[in-house]
C-alpha cells in the first residue's frame, strides 16, 4: 500500500501539504503565518528556534495544537543586516559561526567550516528547546535545506528524526539540486516527498509569481506533494530584514500570503482534486508517536 491508500484514499490520489516556513523569524512572519492557517489553505508550518520571535510563535503553537507544527532546523542566516546564531554557547559550536558569532550566510561557508559533531549538538539543542517551551512537533524540516549540502549532514538530520520519532521533510530532487558534495546520497528506507512545489525567482521577476502558483497546483502529481511558502507582510519590519534580498523578500512573502488566503487557491485545490494532509497524519501512519 502506498501513502494515499494507508490514509484511506485511492492509490492515485494527489496528496498535498501546504507548508509555511520561517515562523519565528519576525512578528510579521508570525502574524501572516497564523492568518494563513486560520483563514487560508495553509495546513502546516514550522518554527525557527534561534530567531527573536520564536517565543510568540510557541504561544500560538501551544494554544492551537490542532495545526501541524514542525521545527525548522536552522544552521544558516541569509540576511544582510538581520542576524541570528546558535542557541548553544558559541564556545560549544564555534565551527557553526562567523567571526561575529552568527550563522554563516551561505550554504557553501557552512559546508566548508561546520563540524558534523557540532551540527548534531546544535540541532539537538534546538529540538530540545522547542520541547521545553511546550511545542509538540509533528515533523522536522530545514532552513535553506542546509542539512542537505552533504550526505553526511543529511544522515544527521535523518538520525534526529528517528531519535525523536518524527518524520523529516526530504525531497530527493531538491536535495540533489542544492548539494555541495560529489558523494552519493542514500535515500533507501526514507520517506520522501514525491514532488516539491515552490516559487522561483524568474517568475517573481516577471511579476508572475501568483500565476506560477496556480500552475504549480495544476502540476501536482499522484503521491505526496509539498508546497513550501514563506508568508509575511510587505511591511517596514520585513523590508528591513530582507533588504537587498528580493529572492524570498518581503514583497514575495506578501504574494505568498495573498495567494494562499485567496478563493483562487481554494478553487485550484478543488479543481485538481487535491487532498490536503498533514505531517501529523503521516507520523501516526508510520507509527511515530510524538515525543512529549
Amino acid at each position: 500500500m502506498n501513502l494515499a491508500q494507508k490514509l484511506g484514499y485511492p492509490e492515485n490520489t494527489k496528496l498535498l501539504i501546504i507548508h509555511a516556513d520561517d515562523a519565528g523569524l519576525s512578528h510579521s512572519e508570525n502574524q501572516a503565518t497564523i492568518k494563513t492557517l486560520q483563514n487560508g489553505s495553509v495546513n502546516s508550518y514550522s518554527i525557527m528556534v534561534p530567531c527573536p520571535w520564536f517565543f510568540e510563535m510557541t504561544t500560538f503553537a501551544k494554544n492551537n495544537p490542532n495545526y501541524d507544527c514542525g521545527i525548522h532546523l536552522t544552521l544558516t542566516c541569509e540576511w544582510e543586516n538581520y542576524k541570528f546564531g546558535p542557541i548553544l554557547p558559541v564556545s560549544e559550536v564555534s565551527s557553526l559561526v562567523d567571526q561575529n558569532g552568527y550563522f554563516y550566510k551561505t550554504r557553501q561557508d557552512f559546508k566548508n567550516k561546520a563540524k558534523p559533531a557540532e551540527i548534531k549538538k546544535e540541532l539537538t539543542a534546538q529540538i530540545e528547546r522547542a520541547l521545553q517551551f511546550g511545542i509538540q512537533p509533528t515533523h522536522l524540516d530545514s532552513h535553506m535545506c542546509s542539512v542537505g549540502v552533504t550526505p553526511e549532514i543529511l544522515e544527521i538530520y535523518k538520525e534526529l528524526g528517528k531519535t525523536y520519532n518524527l518524520p523529516v521533510f526530504i525531497n530527493k530532487d531538491f536535495v540533489e539540486s542544492i548539494s555541495l558534495s560529489d558523494e552519493k546520497y542514500n535515500f533507501d528506507n526514507t520517506l520522501l516527498a514525491d514532488k516539491l512545489l515552490i516559487g522561483y525567482y524568474v517568475d517573481y521577476e516577471k511579476g508572475e509569481l501568483k500565476k506560477s502558483y496556480e500552475k504549480a497546483l495544476d502540476s501536482a502529481i499522484s503521491g505526496l506533494n509539498v508546497f513550501l511558502l514563506h508568508p509575511a507582510f510587505d511591511d517596514f519590519e520585513m523590508q528591513g530584514i530582507t533588504i537587498n534580498h528580493p529572492n524570498f523578500g518581503s514583497e514575495w512573502r506578501q504574494i505568498d500570503f495573498d495567494f494562499f488566503t485567496s478563493d483562487e487557491c481554494k478553487a485550484k485545490l478543488k479543481e485538481n482534486n487535491i487532498q490536503l494532509i498533514t505531517w501529523k497524519e503521516i507520523g501516526q501512519l508510520e507509527h511515530l508517536p510524538i515525543k512529549k
